[in-house]
């Protein structure tokens, strides 16, 4: 059984068709990438797996259980996180406060408990900040556990996003662009940190990625989209042989580059 599967979905926009009757299969445990040129409606599908739009036709399925229509938050309890474009941290809070603040919905208590710091409320205190610190340690932003987000490093403040992502506990991690705005040094790490998030906290991972070389590198397996229609799939070997992909990417034929 697949861990999430999208079946025949179509989404308009108005008018504007965005997807047109999409499959797409994610295993458990699986590196997988979604790529295509601008406008090809890679983020229009992450917004329709997370809740944010509700598919005009079609299916979708995580762990078996039909999520259309289920708004972000009840997506999210249920086990997907993602992170965005453009990064979406709370500025005014610093990191540690990021990643506590981002459990909220695992919290466990009401208004009441918290004024009276009842046992529960305490347990719940403690457990959302030893996953705050945990997640920065694995992470390496110990040491910017009291720094706000905008006073960091490009590449740090998409660490950051990531972590608060995992404090989710999410069994599917949707990555939207990860490495924009990344210099190559800071690629190099991310491509590792992919991996390795895959491998020590057992996630099925799914990537949005204009960098051929994080795609070609990172991902066991590709579907490329043009025009909200898949035109490929395969392993990133086939994938970069692809005729119908070079011209969708280069509008020539031409090998596309890891």
């Amino acid at each position: 059984m697949a861990l999430l599967e999208i079946k025949n979905v179509t989404h308009f926009f108005g008018g504007l068709r965005a997807v047109y009757n999409l499959n797409l299969r994610l295993n458990g445990g699986e590196l997988m990438g979604l790529i295509g040129p601008n406008g090809a409606g890679k983020t229009t599908v992450f917004n329709l797996m997370s809740g944010f739009y509700r598919p005009s036709e079609g299916e979708i399925r995580f762990m078996d259980r039909d999520i259309r229509g289920l708004r972000p938050h009840r997506v999210t309890s249920l086990g997907i996180a993602r992170t965005f474009q453009s990064i979406r941290l709370w500025n005014s809070l610093s990191v540690f406060e990021n990643l506590c603040v981002s459990q909220h919905h695992q919290l466990g208590y009401g208004f009441l408990h918290s004024v009276l710091r009842t046992s529960r409320f305490l347990r719940s205190e403690r457990r959302v900040k030893k996953t705050a610190e945990e997640l920065m340690d694995l992470l390496g932003l110990r040491q910017y556990a009291l720094e706000f987000p905008k006073n960091l490093p490009y590449g740090l403040q998409r660490r950051v996003e990531i972590a608060r992502a995992l404090s989710l506990h999410p069994r599917l991690l949707l990555l939207d662009e990860p490495a924009a705005g990344m210099n190559p040094g800071e690629v190099d790490q991310l491509i590792e940190m992919i991996r390795w998030i895959r491998d020590e906290f057992k996630l099925t991972v799914c990537l949005i990625e204009h960098d051929m070389r994080v795609v070609m590198n990172v991902c066991e397996r590709m579907q490329v989209l043009d025009f909200g229609e898949t035109i490929a799939e395969g392993p990133p070997g086939e994938i970069r042989q692809n005729r119908r992909v070079i011209k969708a990417y280069l509008g020539e034929e031409e090998t596309v580059n890891a």
